[in-house]
């Protein structure tokens, strides 16, 4: 794992993406099979030093990335609605892998009560599509400080 320097200027913000504790980068797995919601994410994640292990397209690969990263992976942003596997039935699988999994879903407005059945079998959070950087930043950022 290389350490980063995250500067020391007095004005500078320290990028959201980088550990306070080493200078280290948060490791994502992106997983939605939109390839333009997956591009967004992933800018919005490298622009503050987030490092995207790897991305997937649907719930299958992204339980299959999952394992195979495993435990390199800090957090998962699992899209609900997608072919082959859903994001529901992947978060289960992922927490049944690892209990421990951080995974924030990423859901189309109007989804609430799916959105509240995920938190319910142990989604950390989530985030609404159209995507908002500041609010994918402020979620993705508490649950990793928890």
């Amino acid at each position: 794992m290389a350490k980063v320097d995250i500067g020391t200027g007095v004005n500078e913000k320290i990028p959201d993406g980088l550990r306070l504790s080493d200078g280290s980068s948060y490791r994502v797995l992106v997983v939605d099979d939109s390839m333009f919601i997956a591009k967004q994410l992933g800018q919005i994640f490298t622009s503050e030093r987030f490092e995207v292990l790897a991305t997937a397209s649907d719930g299958a690969q992204a339980l299959e990335k999952y394992k195979e990263l495993h435990p390199k992976v800090d957090l998962v942003t699992l899209d609900i609605t997608m072919p082959v596997m859903d994001g529901i039935t992947a978060l289960e699988k992922i927490l049944e892998f690892d209990k421990n999994a951080k995974v924030v879903m990423v859901s189309a407005l109007g989804k609430q009560d799916v959105v509240k059945k995920c938190l319910l079998l142990g989604a950390k959070s989530y985030i609404v599509k159209p995507l908002d950087r500041r609010k994918v930043l402020e979620r993705v950022v508490t649950v990793l400080s928890r």
